[in-house]
């Protein structure tokens, strides 16, 4: 048999190489839908047993009721998004048990209103309003400014201010709105926290209000969503993370000043934020989903026990530790990327270390 002329085998060689690369390219793609489809699937099923109501009446067997009994006057406690749901749950079983409480809120009325209720209810009358926009990088630094003035440790930060905006939103200093609020608003007020933090060591805690929804997704540098064809959903998953990555990042970076950190996830509890920003979940599920005060239980519990009994840098669910990864997920090793995404934030933020 003859051989092939040079430019027919060059040809057959280009097209040799073009099939395999599209061949990987698909196998690829495959993959990670495969991927994508198991981690939903995971977490429906893992969810379903354990962040509904029934979930929390299950593992609430195993509570001890005296670990949520301590009082705790003259410890000043923030909570950020405090005027309803989970916030406003939190701020007010911290001023049952006698602290100091700062609810940081975007719509003065609606925090004076909720402000007025915790006052009433538990007679606690050192509730206090701070009114600011957790979007916005520029008020919670004008926030964190006015704050230090007071020149008060702060004992316990809790970061609840959440948001899962579907479309999307640019804010006015140019961030997309879900990242703005979830990330880098966190982050900011955290950082801007610290040196209060730092009076109040070596009982200081920073408690970060994650979501279960984090178990879909690794961590990203894509922080966001610079795909054109936008999911608010998946940047909320996204940006829950970024939170629990964060959180170990903290407790490395201040491991000897005192201060604790902590990220959670407080189950599927029916919040008017789950009920506006995603009504069909919370139609199918009516009945099922945890209350509020449900929802903060873990965040009380946290903010009540001696830091000793507790695990710097850890995620918790229903007062214990819980994984920050699902079971094949191939989420596990995207927290390596942390530290750019560190600098990223501290970049955009303008806030130095």
């Amino acid at each position: 048999m003859g051989e092939f002329p040079p430019q027919k085998t060059q040809k057959l060689q280009e097209t040799s190489v073009s099939v395999r690369l599209e061949l990987h390219l698909s196998v690829g793609a495959l993959t990670m839908f495969l991927l994508k489809a198991w981690r939903q699937t995971a977490f429906g099923i893992y969810g379903y047993l354990n962040f509904t109501k029934s979930g929390f009446i299950e593992h609430s067997k195993q509570f001890k009721p005296e670990d949520t009994q301590t009082r705790i006057e003259g410890k000043n406690c923030i909570v950020t998004g405090a005027n309803s749901g989970i916030g406003f749950a939190t701020a007010e079983g911290l001023a049952s048990r006698g602290a100091n409480v700062y609810m940081v809120c975007r719509n003065k009325e609606r925090g004076e209103a909720a402000q007025s209720k915790i006052q009433s209810d538990t007679g606690n009358q050192n509730v206090h309003l701070e009114v600011c926009d957790l979007s916005s990088v520029s008020d919670i630094k004008s926030f964190a400014s006015q704050f230090s003035s007071k020149n008060v440790p702060v004992h316990i930060l809790v970061n609840n201010a959440g948001l899962l905006e579907h479309n999307r939103i640019t804010t006015s200093e140019g961030f997309e709105l879900n990242f703005a609020v979830n990330v880098l608003g966190t982050y900011a007020m955290t950082e801007l926290m610290l040196p209060l933090l730092e009076k109040a060591a070596p009982d200081a805690r920073v408690i970060t209000v994650s979501s279960g929804g984090m178990y879909t997704t690794p961590l990203t540098k894509d922080l966001q969503f610079s795909d054109e064809n936008f999911n608010g959903v998946q940047q909320y998953s996204r940006n829950k993370r970024v939170q629990v990555a964060l959180t170990e990042k903290w407790a490395e970076i201040n491991k000897n000043k005192g201060i604790g950190f902590y990220s959670l996830h407080p189950g599927w509890a029916e919040t008017p934020g789950v009920a506006k920003s995603l009504p069909s979940f919370s139609k199918a599920l009516s009945g099922k989903l945890r209350t509020n005060e449900e929802g903060a239980d873990t965040i009380i519990w946290l903010a009540l026990q001696p830091k000793e009994k507790l695990v710097s840098g850890s995620f918790y669910f229903d007062r214990a530790e819980a994984p920050k990864h699902l079971m094949f997920a191939a989420t596990s090793g995207s927290h390596a990327i942390i530290d750019p995404i560190f600098e990223s934030l501290k970049s955009l933020s303008s806030i130095s270390a």
